[in-house]
């Protein structure tokens, strides 16, 4: 699977590791399944937080990124 799907932003939790700054998110879908993803800077816009909705990039069942709509 590929592509782009709606999602709200359950969980964020950003962390620095080795001084380079990532984010472990939690996103639901409209199915209401979950999926967790810990991702770089690069793939999250500024400011997310709780509730934000977002399109979330998916590869293979996996989030690789997400971005505001």
């Amino acid at each position: 699977m590929l592509g782009e799907e709606e999602a709200v932003v359950l969980e964020v939790a950003p962390f620095d590791l080795h001084g380079v700054r990532y984010y472990d998110l939690a996103v639901g879908f409209p199915d209401r399944s979950v999926i967790q993803a810990r991702l770089g800077a690069e793939s999250v816009p500024d400011g997310l937080q709780k509730g934000d909705r977002v399109l979330a990039t998916r590869v293979a069942n996996m989030v690789v990124s997400v971005r505001r709509p």
